[in-house]
């Protein structure tokens, strides 16, 4: 929380406040749900003997051990990304390292959002440190806590579990059967985006394969034809 709002608390080169990072993180009004990172992550006693750059910073932002979140974005794609930079950095630096993450992991980005990764420069380093970046991505893999959690809750419901404190208070069963509906529907979605972007890359592969194989196979004979030929020679030779 500190990290996002950098922007509005500092003075930075590039700012960008909440309303425009909710703008660019939200492709779809039900993918709203993000995960978050911190760099860098280290021991309290060990931050002077530590060079931090830009390019660094930039690779811890995207492991998936400083991921705040209970799932590995590897298994996902993301959809929006941001990054927050405080210290005295060069802006052209930071964009150029973020494109550079992005063009070479770009199977984890979807291809069908242009310009989908925002950045914000502050000048102001937190306290200890003299740089540090904070993370938030937009990705499909935050459907792995959905279903964790929908299979959880398919157990408990199946047994009727602590059922009756909330029927003792209002609540129909109904409400929990519809919260479920709609939770497999948001998992549902996120897949679906997720593997957008898949049927058209396997659909181009398949042209290609398709396109330079085609003439060869007219040029070429097969062996019963190559066999049949030899044979009607022969048999052409003993007649005479």
């Amino acid at each position: 929380m500190s990290g996002v709002t950098t922007s509005l608390r500092f003075p930075g080169q590039l700012n960008a406040d909440l309303r425009k990072l909710a703008v660019n993180m939200v492709p779809f009004p039900r993918l709203h749900f993000f995960m978050s990172s911190f760099a860098p992550l280290t021991a309290r006693g060990s931050q002077q003997y530590q060079a931090l750059t830009v390019p660094e910073l930039t690779q811890q932002m995207f492991d998936a051990r400083n991921m705040m979140t209970a799932c590995d974005p590897r298994r996902g794609r993301y959809l929006t990304v941001a990054g927050i930079f405080r210290g005295r950095m060069s802006t052209k630096e930071v964009d150029e390292q973020m494109l550079a993450m992005q063009q070479k992991n770009s199977n984890y980005f979807v291809d069908w959002i242009p310009h989908n990764c925002k950045v914000a420069v502050c000048d102001i380093p937190p306290r200890g440190l003299k740089m540090a970046s904070t993370f938030i991505g937009n990705n499909t893999a935050i459907q792995e806590i959905f279903r964790r959690v929908g299979e959880q809750f398919t157990l408990m419901f199946r047994r009727k579990a602590f059922l009756h404190w909330y029927t003792g208070e209002g609540m129909d069963e109904m409400e929990f059967t519809e919260a479920e509906s709609n939770l497999n529907d948001l998992v549902s979605e996120y897949q679906q985006y997720q593997e957008a972007t898949s049927d058209l890359d396997l659909g181009a592969e398949d042209e290609e394969e398709e396109g330079p194989s085609s003439p060869v196979t007219t040029k070429s004979q097969s062996p019963v034809e190559v066999q049949l030929e030899t044979v009607n020679e022969t048999s052409n030779g003993t007649e005479e």
